[in-house]
């Protein structure tokens, strides 16, 4: 007998006897697979998901945006702690009736309130892919590892950064700016900064805008260098930020003793869509030996799009840029990205030895790229693929329209306020967000009557502005970054507030 076949006997044979009545009992009782008993069963079950939230996307916009649950769907999530097994078609079936119908309503085309992206049909099905791959990206030689290398290739081809740049997948722009703070302070400190702590290199002060995201004051408090470590600059008339008082208040803070360190710019407010001058504060970044960050989650994935690319000059020249694909790449959520232009920097704020993540040449515990050591997360989840399925499926071109798209919008919206004789723009139109308010025969108005409008929109499902505050009062504010949007949607904003307007002031 070849010795081939002499091994697959010895197989067989092992088999055989490891499948005595004995053998095949104790493994019974101590079967601990969460497989089901049927397969058929759950691709069955997998097939009405499919189905029904296909049809979900598909009729979106002929059901209501937004609905509050009653008291009984609430009383749903009020059950006592699961210990015994449920159908999966019964779970399935108390999703489909108390949390399908009442969600946040950012898929549908009349979704315009705050800056959330809409998704897409394919990255549905490209997260359920993820889903069942349930691979762990924190490192080891697989090809998930290499998915997001691409996506980070691309990133990097898009910014024009050069072949040092690294990046990675985060949970979204504020944590990735939380980790590009982190970075800034290694680089202006040293790696020492990671043993003995902020405490050791006092005086560190970063600069932003007065318009800044909220997550920029959160990240100096998490690193503990606390809010008073952060100067927040002054606005133009368009909400960018003032070079000149930037560089004065820089030239205050050296007179004081104190390091400038960083540096963030806004490629897009949360408040009106502005985008400070990059270049410019690039010019001065490079001048005082600051790490140049750029926040931009709303508007940075514009370099998709020949329209706003030019928008952004200067945006090349950062040394970091946190954006966020689930924003205006409608990858589903979560989807955040820091792009870093010296992947070195990443390992001097990260890489650490840990005995039980010993690498090898060959084999699952090779590679060459662990993000692990770039980032703060070990248990990584696969977002690189709904983002990878969404680059490829549709091409940056037909992204970067679907972003002109909703400019377009925009500024059809500030044409038709303005045109409006019971309207009045509040706030600058620069990119795709619109702050207006209800003010009946061109009179200031009442602030609060535009936050009752803004409540009974909610109320009504057809369009969903947010509120924000303009000079202290509150303004309606329309952020268009729903691929689905159109004019109409525009219409039923302008009718619904003028109408709801009239009926709360009596005009």
């Amino acid at each position: 007998m070849p010795d081939d076949q002499a091994e697959t006997a010895i197989i067989v044979g092992a088999r055989a006897e490891s499948s005595s009545p004995a053998t095949e009992a104790a493994e019974q009782e101590n079967r601990t697979t969460l497989d089901p008993q049927d397969w058929s069963d759950i691709r069955r079950l997998g097939h009405r998901m499919l189905d029904t939230m296909i049809d979900h996307l598909a009729h979106r916009d002929e059901a209501s945006l937004w609905r509050a649950a009653p008291p009984d769907i609430r009383a749903t999530m009020q059950a006592p702690l699961p210990t015994r097994p449920t159908a999966p078609d019964a779970v399935f079936d108390q999703f489909r009736d108390t949390i399908l119908p009442y969600d946040g309503g950012n898929t549908h085309p009349g979704f315009m309130g705050w800056v959330q992206g809409a998704g897409t049909s394919v990255g549905m099905l490209a997260e359920m892919l993820a889903g069942g791959l349930n691979a762990n990206l924190g490192g080891r030689d697989h090809m998930p590892i290499a998915v997001e290398q691409q996506v980070a290739a691309w990133m990097r081809d898009v910014f024009s950064y050069p072949d040092t740049a690294g990046g990675q997948f985060l949970t979204g722009a504020s944590q990735a700016s939380f980790v590009a703070l982190l970075i800034a302070r290694v680089r202006a400190c040293g790696e020492a900064v990671r043993r003995e702590g902020s405490t050791a290199f006092p005086g560190l002060i970063a600069y932003t805008s007065e318009e800044v995201h909220g997550c920029i004051p959160r990240a100096l408090e998490m690193a503990g260098l606390g809010t008073d470590a952060l100067r927040r600059i002054a606005v133009d008339s368009a909400g960018r930020m003032r070079a000149d008082a930037l560089e004065a208040q820089i030239a205050r803070d050296r007179a004081d003793g104190l390091t400038p360190f960083l540096l963030i710019g806004t490629a897009g407010t949360v408040q009106c869509g502005a985008i400070d001058d990059l270049s410019a504060l690039a010019d001065i970044a490079a001048r005082y030996g600051m790490h140049f960050h750029v926040d931009g989650a709303l508007g940075a994935l514009g370099m998709f799009s020949d329209m706003i690319a030019p928008k952004l000059a200067g945006i090349e020249r950062s040394d970091s840029i946190a954006f966020d694909f689930h924003k205006w790449g409608h990858v589903p959520y979560d989807a955040g990205f820091l792009l870093v232009r010296d992947q070195a920097w990443q390992h001097a704020t990260f890489a650490a030895d840990a005995r039980y993540l010993s690498r090898a040449e060959t084999g699952l515990a090779g590679g060459d790229w662990w993000p692990c050591d770039t980032g703060p997360d070990l248990s990584r989840g696969f977002r690189a693929l709904k983002t990878w399925f969404t680059l490829k499926t549709y091409g940056l071109r037909a992204l970067g329209e679907a972003m002109a798209a909703n400019c377009r919008l925009a500024q059809i919206l500030a044409e038709r306020v303005e045109a409006h004789r019971d309207l009045v723009l509040l706030a600058p139109v620069p990119l795709n967000i619109v702050c207006f308010g209800y003010a009946p025969d061109g009179r200031s108005g009442d602030g609060a009557v535009n936050r009752r409008i803004v409540e009974q929109l909610h109320h009504a499902g057809q369009v969903a502005p947010s509120l924000t505050m303009i000079d202290g009062r509150p303004a309606i504010r329309a952020a268009f970054v729903n691929h689905r949007s159109t004019l109409r949607d525009v219409e039923r904003l302008i009718d619904g507030v003028v109408r709801f307007g009239a009926a709360e002031t009596g005009k």
